[in-house]
């Protein structure tokens, strides 16, 4: 199905007035983005060595990023920097962390740890402190892209059962107590979800690795696991959509559509209920784990 373009209009994320929008692009060797929510001021604010830079998450305050630093020996960094890139600091202890995302109160930020066991850990934002949340259990595989619920007592996290195939979407209780599954394995969800900022819904990418020649698309759950509701409605294979975050105010989400044959992606927002598809830019490279920041 191919994405009608609505005229322009007269994200966890947590609830603010709406900021730029973060992203990861392999330009070349993955980097950090930023853009105005109306396409313009295209900003490169990392120039990492190596294997780059990704998933971005903006702190609560719109004044920090957090990202994932891949290094070429397979080791990843944890790193938090200003909005505009300078004064970054790397808060990894061990051999293996990325994907981090800041607490609702900005002094806390959780991420993926390759600890033996694997699992999603939490520590402060100087680096210390560190508790594991989860321990994962499939041989080989991981838990990733972990989000907090705006009020902090909930971390979803994706976990892996066979890479590529079966993905779910899982939550527990910030203490590590109360696991359970909000997204079967079989829906195969992406690397990279989000909480509404009222904490109602959170929005997901679904047949994230074009199963079976199945195209992946957008769609949004409660935030118990019901009323899965599908966003976008691409199909064939050759052209998928996946989520971002929402806008900080809540009435935007913002998501990837591409083009596999053309190789054209576009940056594109619509409203919660799918509505009022706005393309933000068109971009010569896949803008990955999107993240909408407040304004500072």
């Amino acid at each position: 199905m191919g994405l009608a373009w609505a005229g322009t209009p007269a994200e966890g994320t947590f609830p603010a007035e709406n900021g730029r929008i973060a992203f990861a692009a392999e330009n070349p060797g993955f980097q950090i983005y930023t853009i105005r929510a109306d396409g313009t001021g295209l900003r490169r604010v990392t120039h990492v060595p190596g294997g780059g830079a990704s998933q971005p998450d903006w702190s609560g305050d719109g004044t920090r990023i957090a990202f994932g630093r891949e290094r070429t020996d397979g080791t990843s960094d944890v790193i938090v920097m200003d909005a505009d890139g300078s004064n970054r600091h790397n808060l990894t202890k061990s051999g293996y962390e990325t994907q981090p995302a800041f607490s609702p109160d900005d002094q806390h930020l959780y991420f993926e740890c390759d600890c033996h066991p694997q699992g999603i850990f939490v520590m402060r934002d100087d680096g210390t402190a560190r508790r594991r949340i989860t321990t994962h259990g499939f041989r080989g595989e991981a838990d990733s892209d972990p989000n907090t619920s705006p009020d902090g007592g909930t971390v979803t996290f994706v976990r892996h059962k066979v890479d590529g195939e079966l993905q779910a979407l899982m939550a527990v209780d910030r203490t590590g107590d109360n696991l359970r599954r909000l997204v079967p394995y079989r829906r195969e969800v992406a690397i990279k979800h989000d909480w509404a900022p009222d904490g109602e819904h959170i929005v997901i990418t679904i047949n994230a690795d074009y199963p079976h020649g199945r195209s992946p698309n957008v769609a949004t759950i409660r935030s118990d696991g019901t009323g899965l509701r599908q966003l976008t409605h691409y199909a064939g294979g050759r052209q998928g959509a996946f989520a971002g975050s929402y806008s900080p105010d809540g009435r935007w989400i913002v998501f990837r559509v591409e083009n596999l044959k053309t190789n054209v992606f576009r940056l594109v927002k619509m409203h919660p209920d799918g509505t009022h598809r706005t393309r933000i830019a068109t971009l010569p490279f896949a803008p990955r784990g999107i993240d909408w920041g407040p304004r500072p």
